[in-house]
């Protein structure tokens, strides 16, 4: 029923609402590992409730065409028990850009395994051959010197520095805007 990728070690799978409590147990078990790069968040984003209602959300924008949010678990997880980590190409302009950006995030036990390296290209071969984009963008700190690293394997290239481009951790923050093109669209 929804969009299910393989990698070789990995199935991306676009979820629905009853997957609400494995969504909030990855949050949950990763709060202080995403803390550092990513928005404040209130005790409301960990209610099961509100898990529930943004997986909906996210369904409804990936009919829409406006996103593609993929879940990551290993092949070795037969029944999709623990999410291991999440890629999610939002803001999808198809008429005259044709981009989108991408976001990404791995369980704390799992860095430094390839996994988001490998579910990134999996899911860049999606966008660029199933939606047709020819660009997607990424912004970075200049700190998060592994996730520049994932995207300099995929050859992302720098295309300048945004200055205090997000709030992070309720702090703005200067962020490295990371390009890919898609060499097949002219």
């Amino acid at each position: 029923m929804y969009q299910l990728y393989e990698t070789e070690r990995l199935v991306l799978k676009v979820i629905d609402g009853s997957f609400a409590e494995l969504v909030l147990d990855y949050f949950n078990r990763n709060r202080e590992h995403l803390r550092e790069f990513d928005s404040l968040r209130s005790e409301d984003f960990y209610k099961a409730e509100n898990r529930k209602k943004a997986v909906e959300q996210e369904l409804i924008d990936i009919t829409n065409g406006n996103q593609l949010r993929l879940w990551i678990f290993k092949k070795t997880d037969i029944g999709f028990e623990k999410i291991i980590g999440t890629i999610c190409f939002s803001h999808i302009i198809k008429s005259f850009c044709l981009s989108c950006y991408v976001g990404y995030s791995i369980d704390y036990s799992e860095t430094n395994k390839g996994y988001i390296t490998e579910a990134l290209k999996k899911g860049i071969d999606t966008i660029f051959d199933e939606y047709k984009l020819h660009r997607i963008e990424a912004t970075v700190m200049p700190k998060n010197i592994l996730s520049l690293k994932v995207l300099d394997k995929l050859n992302f290239k720098n295309e300048g520095l945004s200055e205090k481009y997000q709030k992070i951790n309720g702090k703005w923050e200067d962020h490295l805007h990371m390009v890919l093109l898609n060499p097949r669209v002219e």
